[in-house]
């Protein structure tokens, strides 16, 4: 079995929080495992549509994001990366402020495409949304981090 390196994982979650795109809407990867991650948002006023709930769009980027890294560890080589191939979701209740934290699982990885799920709860636990991806996996493209990947057996 593999076992991932807790110091890749700190560079991946820093370098991945500091990136110009989850700095803008204030997300944060917060945990990574083979198969799970959790990310959170702190809603901010940019994120309100007109009417005054949070903009479908944030939590479709949460979706987005917390399918993509439940399985980023899971791809094979280290120097691949991943893309979203489609992305499926369900908004199930209004969001008004607060903390949104988006669980993502994977359900299935193979050799070129990864299949995984998330859900976003409120603080409270409260379920706004559930989504599906499928990621394909892109030779050549990962992310470079100045940490091994794996730990030596």
């Amino acid at each position: 079995m593999t076992r991932i390196n807790p110091e890749y994982v700190e560079r991946i979650k820093r370098l991945i929080c500091a990136a110009p795109y989850p700095s803008l809407v204030s997300m944060r990867l917060e945990d990574v495992q083979v198969g799970h991650c959790r990310v959170e948002l702190e809603v901010r006023p940019e994120h309100f549509q007109p009417y005054g709930v949070v903009h479908g769009g944030v939590l479709a980027t949460l979706i987005d994001t917390a399918t993509f890294w439940s399985v980023f560890l899971s791809i094979e080589r280290e120097d691949d990366g991943l893309a979203s191939v489609d992305l499926k979701l369900n908004y199930l209740a209004p969001v008004f402020g607060g903390k949104l934290i988006a669980t993502g699982r994977q359900i299935r990885m193979g050799k070129r495409l990864g299949y995984a799920e998330a859900s976003v709860a409120d603080a409270d636990g409260q379920l706004v949304a559930h989504g599906t991806s499928t990621l394909m996996v892109l030779p050549g493209k990962g992310i470079r981090v100045d940490a091994p990947r794996e730990l030596a057996d």
